[in-house]
């Protein structure tokens, strides 16, 4: 018989409306922003978000595309972008660019590690021990609380099984 032991890794971190809206206020970057924004409405992962190119991005049909094998359970996705925010700050982050360029840049250059800024931003919005990845579960909470059946919001996020989703 195979016992297996509870796992004690369940994490618990959500981020409040005013929470957010602290950290819109203080946000220093159009990349940065443009992040915040993307994960807080579909529980982007960083990597996600940090390979993103232009050529995934189609502001006309409003969708954010990420290929089949560049996702952690290696399965494509598309999310139609609802919010007009996101779109404004999307148009800003590929204007000028080629297809193949990544889509969060500092400069030219793409953004490969933003600990320091996340950290930065979280300091000064009075929430120093946030993760980024907290916006994931606020995410799925608020589609939650928004009527979105549990079913989209994994296909959204990327949530292979409602065991991992729950």
């Amino acid at each position: 018989m195979l016992f297996r032991s509870k796992e004690n890794n369940v994490r618990q971190g959500f981020v409040t409306p005013e929470q957010y809206a602290d950290l819109v206020a203080r946000c220093p970057g159009l990349w940065l922003r443009a992040m915040l924004e993307t994960a807080y409405n579909y529980g982007s992962r960083v990597s996600e978000l940090l390979n993103l190119r232009v050529g995934q991005v189609d502001l006309v049909a409003r969708t954010i595309r990420l290929e089949p094998g560049t996702t952690k359970n290696q399965e494509g996705r598309e999310v139609t972008i609802e919010s007009g925010t996101l779109l404004q700050l999307l148009l800003h982050c590929v204007e000028g660019k080629r297809p193949e360029e990544h889509v969060f840049t500092r400069g030219h250059k793409p953004v490969r590690d933003f600990r320091k800024a996340w950290e930065n931003l979280c300091v000064a919005a009075g929430i120093p021990n946030l993760l980024f990845h907290d916006l994931r579960r606020t995410a799925a909470r608020n589609l939650r609380a928004a009527g979105v059946a549990e079913e989209i919001i994994m296909r959204i996020a990327g949530w292979k099984t409602s065991s991992v989703f729950k």
